[in-house]
């Protein structure tokens, strides 16, 4: 019972839990398609809650890390990575894989204020949300706070609206938005 073995049920229950949701998504289903036992699996996991919430933290560092290294790999400036994040955005709605946010999945079925999975996909919106302020402070526009706000906003409508529309471009859109935002936000600062 290795952390290898640990791994391997965690990334197998994270891509059924992104491809049918986390309540449909019985214990049964997991093992079987890991392949391993009860045993093994509530040896690494005390609760299917446990590794739901394990799975929302994973899929948070990996997203994340993701998202930030495309964006600082498209764009050096920090207001031109202001706009790069929809183009990283779109690059994930275009994907035949995408099936919406899985935090926002993750929220709507554990939606107890106080429940740690919610916290822990509240916490991937905060966490993008700062990322976002950074950027707004060190291309050092007017109002970070709101602006940073503002665009952040716009990426969770536009990944919702592609989702639920099936409108693949809304990020693009969403970009152009963003862009006149900061043109506004960067010459109020003049």
């Amino acid at each position: 019972m290795t952390s290898t073995k640990r791994d391997a049920i965690l990334n197998c229950a994270l891509t059924l839990f992104e491809q049918h949701g986390f309540r449909a998504t019985g214990i049964d289903k997991i093992l079987a398609q890991c392949g391993c036992a009860k045993m093994t699996l509530y040896n690494h996991f005390t609760s299917k809650e446990e590794l739901i919430l394990e799975c929302v933290r994973l899929h948070d560092t990996r997203l994340r890390q993701w998202m930030i290294a495309e964006i600082e790999a498209r764009a050096q400036a920090p207001s031109e990575r202001l706009l790069a994040v929809f183009d990283v955005a779109s690059k994930i709605v275009e994907q035949d894989s995408f099936n919406g946010c899985l935090f926002a999945r993750a929220v709507s079925e554990f939606n107890g204020l106080q429940d740690p999975i919610r916290e822990a996909a509240a916490d991937n919106k905060r966490l993008l949300g700062n990322y976002l302020h950074s950027l707004c402070e060190a291309a050092r526009l007017e109002n970070p706070t709101e602006l940073s706000r503002s665009i952040h906003l716009l990426l969770e409508g536009a990944m919702a609206y592609a989702h639920v529309c099936d409108e693949r471009a809304a990020p693009l859109a969403a970009k152009d938005t963003a862009r006149r935002l900061i043109e506004q936000h960067a010459s109020a600062g003049r």
